[in-house]
């Protein structure tokens, strides 16, 4: 069992940083979902389906607390882009992603089981790249870590250099969309203090 209010079903550092940035106070119980990026959905489908199966699973453990799960993906001519497998998918990715729009997907739930509470939804940010030379994407493989990234980029690292424009939130393009994120915490948590007001009321 968890000793937070709040879990964060993701081992993302980019998650984390944001939340934390907001000063929630939480724990880390990674789902260890692996997503099936042929699943048959479309884009924001896809995105709610996986967030919502996150906070399930690690709800079902912890019914009395609040948990977070997210799934984030790059769509780019009808395409979704997950995680690399290796390093020549993630060189493939990038190279497609080169002087091009893409959408970003972030799928967000917000679990509490003991209530059956579940609040899912997702937002879209298109990014704009330009034009990235070969030998620039090699070394961004080579020096930083993009296996773990939709799409295989990260926008805070290095590879903001080479973000032309940015339409939409910033923060859901690193897998958090925070102000519609917060909005929807805000209601789970009032919706709980709610019905403890209420139980508390009887007595």
């Amino acid at each position: 069992m968890s000793s937070s209010f709040v879990i964060l079903a993701s081992s993302s550092p980019r998650r984390e940083n944001i939340l934390k940035q907001i000063g929630i106070d939480f724990e880390i119980i990674p789902s260890n979902i692996c997503e099936d990026a042929e699943l048959n959905l479309g884009p924001r489908k896809f995105v709610q389906y996986w967030s919502e199966k996150k906070a399930k699973v690690i709800s079902k453990k912890n019914k009395d607390k609040i948990v977070i799960g997210a799934d984030t993906i790059v769509f780019l001519n009808e395409k979704i882009l997950g995680k690399p497998k290796d390093k020549e998918e993630s060189y493939k990715m990038l190279t497609n992603l080169s002087g091009k729009t893409h959408k970003v997907l972030t799928g967000v739930s917000i679990a509490y089981k003991e209530k059956n509470i579940l609040r899912t939804f997702s937002q879209m940010t298109k990014v704009t790249v330009r034009d990235i030379p070969k030998n620039d994407i090699l070394y961004y493989i080579d020096n930083y870590y993009t296996l773990d990234k939709a799409g295989s980029y990260g926008i805070q690292d290095w590879f903001s250099i080479w973000i032309k424009k940015i339409d939409g939130c910033y923060y859901n393009v690193m897998g958090l969309p925070l102000s519609k994120f917060y909005k929807n915490y805000l209601l789970v948590k009032k919706s709980i203090k709610n019905d403890k007001d209420k139980r508390q009321s009887k007595y």
